[in-house]
């Protein structure tokens, strides 16, 4: 959807913009030079009201002229800068809640055309803790957001809810390191629930990036449904090149890279890295509200997102 609405838009700029290039270029000229030659028939002398008349530019031509500038604005800001996305699931939960509304910038990984998504000017890469979003590589129609996890050439393992990376290996190292589990912190439970069970909240560190993930240790790991890579057993993945691992913070209820695959270089969309507005979704289950009803404003959530 949002793919189609970028082509909807680039083709409202180059229409309002043709029209002001014609008007401005071509009819308005010709408007002048009629009232011109008007006036001189009329011996140099034509009443105001007439000047304007024939001066005036058609309604559809004004309405153009005055949209196209800040339609060109819009595309250009979410084209190329930042662009507004709804958090709409928990997948990312405690980063990000349902509510959250979050500026993805557009530049960070490189500059791409807004039609084909191909890009254009390369600006850098997507590190070890970012959170993207992406055109996930099953229906590229949908945009995903996830956290990178593993790097191309990285080794990730996941095992009974514990996180293992292998860097990949630097040009020249005639040994790679081991596999290293991600270190994190108990920050205990109870605040947030998967059903009516209480989720562990840690802190985990991917490089120099500090982040919250949940864990439901009442809920085994779905092995049977990891994305298997030949030559490796369930819950192991080399990375391509060209791709990223991605992951939820939300672990158990993140449908992420262990389900279905890497994220391709050419699907990203840009980096998360700021909530502007947060709507508290929660409501009891005898509120009469609908489900997109916010029942209040989360003032604390707006900031940065780490």
């Amino acid at each position: 959807m949002a793919q189609y609405f970028s082509i909807l838009l680039v083709v409202i700029t180059l229409g309002t913009g043709l029209v002001w290039a014609l008007d401005k270029f071509l009819w308005a000229p010709k408007r002048r030079a009629a009232l011109a030659k008007a006036e001189q028939s009329a011996g140099g002398e034509l009443d105001e009201n007439s000047r304007e008349k024939m001066l005036a530019h058609p309604g559809w031509v004004e309405s153009c002229r005055g949209a196209f500038p800040v339609i060109a604005v819009v595309l250009i800001l979410r084209s190329f800068l930042y662009e507004p996305f709804q958090i709409p699931s928990g997948s990312m939960m405690p980063t990000l809640l349902v509510g959250d509304f979050i500026l993805v910038e557009k530049f960070a990984y490189g500059l791409k055309d807004p039609v084909l998504g191909k890009t254009v000017i390369p600006t850098g890469q997507p590190k070890r803790g970012d959170i993207i979003v992406f055109k996930y590589p099953e229906d590229t129609s949908v945009d995903f957001i996830k956290r990178v996890v593993g790097l191309p050439g990285d080794k990730i393992i996941y095992r009974n809810k514990h996180l293992y990376i292998q860097p990949a290996c630097k040009e020249g190292e005639k040994t790679c390191p081991d596999p290293q589990e991600v270190t994190s912190v108990d920050k205990g439970k109870g605040e947030f629930y998967l059903g009516n069970f209480p989720l562990d909240r840690r802190t985990e560190s991917l490089g120099k990036v500090k982040h919250d993930i949940l864990l439901n240790y009442a809920f085994p790991d779905r092995v049977s449904d990891y994305k298997r890579q030949p030559g490796l057993p369930a819950g192991e993945w080399i990375v391509p090149k060209d791709e990223y691992f991605a992951m939820g913070d939300n672990r158990d209820n993140s449908r992420d890279s262990r389900f279905w695959g890497f994220v391709p270089k050419a699907n990203l969309v840009g980096k998360a890295v700021f909530i502007w507005m947060s709507f508290d979704m929660d409501r009891g289950q005898d509120s009469w509200l609908p489900s997109w009803v916010p029942t209040g404003v989360r003032f604390g959530r707006i900031g940065p997102i780490h």
